[in-house]
Parts: structure tokens; C-alpha cells; sequence
């Protein structure tokens, strides 16, 4: 019964989904609504999963300090894990749920520098938080609720003197003396000179344009007046004039007028002090926001001030009687039962009606994505319905209730150790596909696709020895035709350490070839392709008058005339068509040498 009793300031599980964990919120109000229904006004609290990956970064970098700075003993891998599920953040958003969807409580308690972390994953139902989120800004503060306990608060008490020991401290610069008991007035006189302290106040406040305005009335001037502050200021006057009456009302009255006392409820207009009670209500006793979000030309001193002036008025004790009213209008408490209904999640035995989320048609002999075993007496499909992952039903409950599993997997980015050629027995199936580049999973690569960063994929040395030494095992042509088909890179290594050493054994016999004389390359080619002349049928057609008179001789690179025609400029046409012959023959020799040379050049590259 008391169990499924839940009252205000409660943390309680809430569920709004059925394969999503549970939601953990904190009661504030429980309100009764018109068709008699009940209505949680809850604040929320997130989970690690809830924020983003640079506000995760800020949690572990504050998780480390406090490590370090508590002396935390040493946790395992899985450990720390699991220690993540247990961290929440508060936030001051609020929201209404309905009562019903209430799964249970929870305990929730402000880290400690003096508790231990391991304490938490021994308690069932038990967290901590530490920082402070807010979902609008999107930032992760520190609380500023934290209670400083520890040997670093502490004040430094010095050793007690012995008998007979003087004290060889300098008093004047521990303390400052503003009273002193033992002085020549009597209490008669004391009063009469506080009197005369709120008169020459209210006769201030009377020439103060400012104050006149604030205080229209004579009453309300001589209230202000009689406040502390004025008080306060005419018994430090007796204390620095020696307790002199005479001198003291001096000090009171001096040549350019009358001193004014004021303080903080004083200083403060009227809607100024609006502002400060709509903060209040908002955020409470927490001055740090309130002079941030609604008074920053306060100094936080004074909106301290204010606050413990505020409540000695009126207004403050008006507040309070609406608040206990409204409060006894409300519900103080809520009696939910406890919820029985089957989860649609659940895998259910053959011949009964299947769930939802692809709970019908799962394969047999699939294991637990947490904590990998086979037998459980009920299990729960998770994940997306098209990868037919299940959890046992321990972990499925440690995944509502804490929002994880037990043991870190790659989708929720665990590092695992070991080499590339491991066993895969004890990886979880979305491991065994992240690692195949084949996989036709969509939503897994949705799923991914912010966790997974860009990288460059490098094979190794032996990854291309064994695509040639193993030719046969892989066959690329086949493997081609099959893009979605996962090739078995370890077998394949495998087999090429075993055939390597095989081959080294009966190295390649590489046959050398001398390479040959140039005057030998052009012999050769001289007897194997001679070459055809034709007779000339008869001088050439001359282009233009001189040309007819000229040897048709080819000029050199440089633009010169060749040897013959500078000797003999004037020679037969028989002796110019020969030599012309010579010269062709020669150039076409020049082209059979290069290619052959080309051609030979590529035939020694490739031995």
C-alpha cells in the first residue's frame, strides 16, 4: 500500500513509451482535473542520452575532477559504464503528466565530494546528479545547491593556551569592536539618544525629495525611520565618539544637514520588488539566477538583503496564507496501482497473439544483446523491428530504469580490445554487422550516423598479398556479381600465411637478357626490313622560278644548308634526286631505331 502511494517531492518513474526507458521526474503538485483525473505538475530531469555529445564531453570532464579531487577508488570498464545510467541533471523545467503513467519511485539525491560512486550501483533505484541543464540555452552548469561538506570548509581552530600563556595576537586586526557594554551611560540615556537617532531621521527623510515621494505621509516616514539601519547608525555613533551624548548628536546633525539611514527594503522601488517575487516564485532561494535573469543592476548582496527585509513585511506573510490555502486545496497524495498490463514489446511463445515492433517471426536461438545469454522466461524485442534484437528480462527492466545495457556495445560507442582476427562469439549482432561493409541495414546506418566519424580506410601489406596469393578462396569475379555478400577477410589471411611460406620456398628463376650495341640494332635491322627505293620518273614540279635551279637538299635543325649543296650548287638532277634518296632513307633508319629502342626499353622494364 504505501508503495503505491506517491505524495509531493517524490521521484517517480514515468512511461510514455513502451520501448523508450522510463521518463524520471519529481513531484511538485498533484492537481485534480474536471473529469476527475489526476495531473502530476512534475520537474524534469534528463539522462545522459538526452543531451548532446558536447554536453556529454563537459559531464566527463567534470566526472574526472570530482574523481580526482575526492579520491574515488579505481572502477572497472563496466563499472563506469553503468555509473553513466546512474548520473541525471536537473533542470527547472516543469511539466504535466498524467498520474497514471507512474511506474514506480526512485531516489535521487546531490552528489557528494564525500560519497562514494561504487555505493550507487549497489543500491537499486538510486541516483545522482551534480550539474544543472538547461533545455532552452542548451548548457550544463554546476548546481549552486551544493552543500560544502569536507575538511576544506572547515575553519582553522588554533591550539587552546596553556596556563599563564599571553595571548601575542594583535586583537585590533581579528576584530573590529562596534560595542561596548561596559560604557558610562545608562540605558535611560541610551534610549533618549535612539529617539533623538529616529527623529533627525524622519526630519531626513522630510527634506529628502526622493523619500518625500516613496512617503507621503508623516506615519510612514517616522515607520522608516524607526527601521534597524537608523538604530544600527546611533549606536555606532556613541561607540566612535566614546559615548560623548554631546558629541554623538554632533555627529547626528552635522553642518550640511541631517544624515539619512536608508537600507535595502528602502532603496528598493515598487516594481522592483515585483520583480524580485516573480523571480522567487520561479526560482526559489537561488539569488544567483534571480539577480542574472531579473535584476542585474543588483548587486547580489542586496538581493540577499532584501530578501530577509522582505519577509518581515505585510506582504510577505500575505503571500504565505495564499500559498497554504492553495495548498490545502490540492491533493497531498496519489494511490496508482500497480500496472500489470503486458508490455507490446514482449516476444510471446508460439500460439499466442504476437506483439508489436516486430515481435512476431523472430529467429530461434538469438541471445541477449546485453548480457548474452540464451535462456530467459521472457523476452522483449529492442531496437529497430528489422534487426530482431531481443533483451532477457532482467535487462530489458534495467533498460527501462536506467536507459542503457548492461555491458557497453558499439551502438552506444564502447571501444572493444582485441585483435582483428578474435573470435566473434561474444559480440552482439549489430557489432558483427558494423564491422561487414555489406550490410543492407538502413536504419542501423541512420541510427549510426552521427556516432560514426569519417575515416580512411588503408589495407594492409598483407590484405594485398592474399588478394593474389589466394585468388582461388576469393574469387573476385564472383564476389563482384554478390556486392552484398560478406567476404571472410580472416579466413582468407589465413590461408595466405600458410601458402607464403610455400612459396618463398622455390623462388622465381628471372632470366636476364643482355642488352645490345647500337650499331648491332641497326645491323639487324638493316638485314631483317631493307628497304624499297622508287625510281624518281622525272625532276620535281618547281614552285617557283628559282626552284628548278636549286638542289632540293633538307636543311638542319639550325636552318643551314646541308655539305652538298654548299659544294656542289649546281649539279645534275640525277645527283639531286639520289641524294635526296640518301637522305630519306637515312630519316626513316632514324624512326625504325627509336621505336625499336621503345619497344625494347618496355620488353627490359617488364623482366
Amino acid at each position: 500500500m504505501a508503495a503505491n502511494m506517491y505524495r509531493v517531492g517524490d521521484y517517480v518513474y514515468f512511461e510514455n513509451s513502451s520501448s523508450n526507458p522510463y521518463l524520471i521526474r519529481r513531484i511538485e503538485e498533484l492537481n485534480k482535473t474536471a473529469n476527475g483525473n489526476v495531473e502530476a505538475k512534475v520537474v524534469c530531469l534528463f539522462r545522459r542520452r538526452d543531451i548532446s555529445g558536447n554536453l556529454n564531453t563537459l559531464a566527463d570532464s567534470n566526472a574526472r575532477e570530482f574523481e580526482e579531487e575526492s579520491k574515488q577508488p579505481v572502477l572497472a570498464e563496466q563499472q563506469k559504464h553503468q555509473l553513466k545510467h546512474r548520473e541525471l541533471f536537473l533542470s527547472r523545467q516543469f511539466e504535466s503528466l498524467p498520474a497514471t503513467h507512474i511506474r514506480g519511485k526512485c531516489n535521487v539525491t546531490l552528489l557528494n565530494e564525500t560519497d562514494v560512486l561504487a555505493g550507487y550501483l549497489e543500491k537499486e533505484d538510486c541516483f545522482f546528479y551534480s550539474l544543472v541543464f538547461d533545455p532552452v540555452q542548451k548548457t550544463l552548469l554546476a548546481d549552486q545547491g551544493e552543500i560544502r561538506v569536507g575538511s576544506k570548509y572547515q575553519a582553522e581552530i588554533p591550539d587552546k593556551l596553556a596556563e599563564g600563556e599571553s595571548d601575542n595576537r594583535v586583537h585590533e586586526k581579528l576584530e573590529t569592536k562596534v560595542w561596548d557594554p561596559n560604557n558610562q551611560l545608562k540605558d535611560p540615556q541610551i534610549d533618549q539618544f535612539l529617539v533623538v537617532a529616529r527623529a533627525v531621521g524622519t526630519f531626513a527623510r522630510a527634506l529628502d525629495c526622493s523619500s518625500s515621494i516613496r512617503q507621503p505621509s508623516l506615519h510612514m516616514s517616522a515607520a522608516a525611520a524607526s527601521r534597524d539601519i537608523t538604530l544600527f547608525h546611533a549606536m555606532d555613533t556613541l561607540q566612535k565618539n566614546n559615548y560623548d551624548l554631546a558629541k554623538a548628536m554632533s555627529t547626528l546633525v552635522p553642518q550640511g544637514g541631517p544624515v539619512l539611514c536608508r537600507d535595502e527594503m528602502e532603496e528598493w522601488s515598487a516594481s522592483e520588488a515585483m520583480l524580485f517575487e516573480e523571480a522567487l516564485e520561479k526560482y526559489g532561494k537561488d539569488f544567483n539566477d534571480i539577480r542574472q535573469d531579473f535584476l542585474p543592476w543588483k548587486s547580489l548582496a542586496s538581493v540577499v538583503q532584501f530578501y530577509y527585509m522582505w519577509k518581515t513585511t505585510d506582504r510577505y506573510i500575505q503571500q504565505k496564507r495564499l500559498k497554504a490555502a492553495e495548498a490545502d486545496s490540492k491533493l497531498k497524495q496519489v494511490y496508482i496501482p500497480t500496472y500489470t498490463k503486458p508490455n507490446p514489446n514482449q516476444i510471446m511463445v508460439p500460439g499466442s497473439k504476437p506483439g508489436m515492433n516486430g515481435a512476431a517471426g523472430f529467429q530461434k536461438g538469438l541471445s541477449c544483446e546485453s548480457c548474452h545469454t540464451a535462456q530467459s522466461p521472457q523476452w522483449y524485442a529492442w531496437g529497430p523491428p528489422n534487426m530482431q534484437c531481443r533483451l532477457c528480462a532482467s535487462c530489458w527492466i534495467y533498460w527501462k530504469k536506467y536507459g542503457g545495457l548492461k555491458t557497453p556495445t558499439q551502438l552506444e560507442g564502447a571501444a572493444r580490445g582485441g585483435s582483428e582476427s578474435g573470435p566473434r562469439g561474444h559480440m552482439t549482432r549489430q557489432e558483427v554487422q558494423g564491422m561487414s561493409p555489406f550490410t543492407r541495414n538502413e536504419g542501423r546506418a541512420k541510427l549510426l550516423a552521427k556516432n560514426r566519424q569519417t575515416f580512411i580506410l588503408q589495407t594492409t601489406k598483407l590484405t594485398r598479398i592474399a588478394r593474389r596469393v589466394c585468388e582461388d578462396i576469393l574469387q573476385p569475379r564472383r564476389a563482384a556479381r554478390r556486392p552484398y555478400a560478406s567476404i571472410n577477410a580472416n579466413a582468407v589471411k589465413a590461408e595466405c600465411m600458410i601458402r607464403l611460406p610455400k612459396a618463398t620456398k622455390t623462388p622465381l628463376k628471372s632470366k636476364v637478357v643482355p642488352r645490345q650495341s647500337l650499331a648491332a640494332i641497326v645491323k639487324d635491322l638493316a638485314i631483317s626490313a631493307p628497304l624499297k627505293l622508287k625510281a624518281s620518273r622525272g625532276p620535281p614540279t618547281p614552285i617557283n622560278r628559282n626552284q628548278a635551279s636549286q638542289p632540293r637538299v633538307g636543311q638542319s635543325l639550325l636552318g643551314k644548308r646541308g655539305f652538298d649543296s654548299v659544294s656542289t650548287p649546281h649539279t645534275h638532277t640525277h645527283t639531286h634526286t639520289h641524294t635526296h634518296t640518301q637522305y630519306t632513307e637515312m630519316l626513316n633508319l632514324m624512326c625504325l631505331l627509336s621505336s625499336h629502342e621503345a619497344a625494347l626499353s618496355l620488353s627490359l622494364s617488364g623482366l
